[in-house]
């Protein structure tokens, strides 16, 4: 097939997106494929030398090209043209954050009929609104962590997070790669923590924090892949220990009573399915130390490097990277139909 795969793009997760895209290139042209790379952050960049490896050029501390989306952003019309003019059989949305992820471009996609792979437009945008995701947990009864929605320049009554209960997480509700997310104490933190969350969206959440393991189930269609156990050396799976070599390590499958597996893993397929996510997903969990878990979120673009979550978990059970990116690339396909 003819396909396209966009990465890059102008969210503070532009550094993952071109290691993931470039990974997802190479075994889509491994599996025989005519592939174009494209950077949409410049409109229709084309990446001609996908041998060039990005394997652990992820820096430390997110990109800062969300200072330039201003003028960046009018870009992905100059992609999508692209796209319908080249007419291409698909394309694979590598992007992370941002318009890739919630939702603005897939909307784009749908309207120009242009075939893609990943959840729709609306799913999207419910995967990277974590406020909406957390109540439709709720209603799915899928446990998750309390927590309160506030803007950027609200005043919050002292009484709403003790309530919640400290310690809690304040991070942008609508960012990925724990991006902007720092972990509170006590009130006096409270203000800087939502002034760091504010920098990456006008409305932040303020969430109980889950002591206990860290824990992703990976869905592929419609089957939930085994459970990863999270071990950050640091203590927490923060963006430096998800990108930086040697930061944390990775127990597949997790070591879990047989019950709260299979639990957890029907947790993730319900979690993914309430949200309308399509091809795949990965939803992200903690569980204390009575057994108890909290879904935390689904990650609808979730990283797609061999080293990956979801690769993990699909190797896990004989399914190799290239035969990985196949099966969404089929699936994709397929629903089009």
């Amino acid at each position: 097939m003819k396909i396209a795969v966009i990465l890059g793009g102008t969210s503070a997760e532009r550094d993952i997106s071109i290691v993931t895209g470039l990974a997802i290139a190479k075994a889509l042209r491994g599996n025989g494929h005519d592939i174009k790379a494209i950077d949409c952050a410049y409109g229709d960049k084309v990446i001609n030398n996908l041998d060039v490896s990005h394997e652990g050029t992820i820096s430390a501390i997110p990109s800062d090209i969300e200072q330039q989306r201003i003028s960046l952003d009018r870009n992905i019309f100059e992609t999508v043209k692209f796209l319908i003019n080249q007419k291409f059989d698909i394309v694979f949305n590598a992007l992370h954050g941002g318009y890739g992820e919630n939702g603005q471009l897939q909307a784009l996609l749908e309207l120009a009929r242009v075939p893609f792979t990943g959840s729709g437009s609306f799913a999207s945008a419910l995967g990277m609104n974590k406020h909406l995701s957390k109540i439709l947990f709720q209603r799915e009864k899928i446990a998750t962590p309390p927590w309160i929605a506030v803007s950027a320049n609200q005043k919050i009554h002292p009484n709403a997070i003790e309530k919640i209960g400290y310690p809690v997480v304040v991070k942008p509700n609508e960012q990925g790669s724990t991006v902007g997310l720092t972990i509170v104490n006590k009130s006096s933190e409270i203000e800087k923590a939502l002034e760091i969350a504010s920098k990456f969206g006008d409305i932040a959440l303020i969430e109980k924090f889950i002591y206990g393991r860290e824990l992703t189930v990976s869905i592929l269609g419609d089957k939930a892949l085994p459970v990863i156990e999270i071990k950050p050396k640091s203590g927490f799976y923060d963006y430096e220990s998800k990108y930086q070599s040697g930061f944390t390590t990775y127990e597949v499958p997790a070591k879990l009573e047989s019950t709260v597996y299979e639990n957890l893993q029907q947790a993730g397929l319900t979690a993914y399915q309430s949200l309308g996510c399509e091809d795949y997903a990965r939803v992200d969990f903690r569980i204390q130390d009575d057994n108890q878990f909290f879904c935390l979120e689904v990650n609808t673009l979730p990283g797609m490097t061999p080293t990956s979550l979801v690769p993990k978990a699909a190797k896990c059970i004989g399914i190799e990277f290239n035969q990985l990116i196949e099966s969404i690339v089929k699936s994709a396909f397929n629903k089009q139909k």
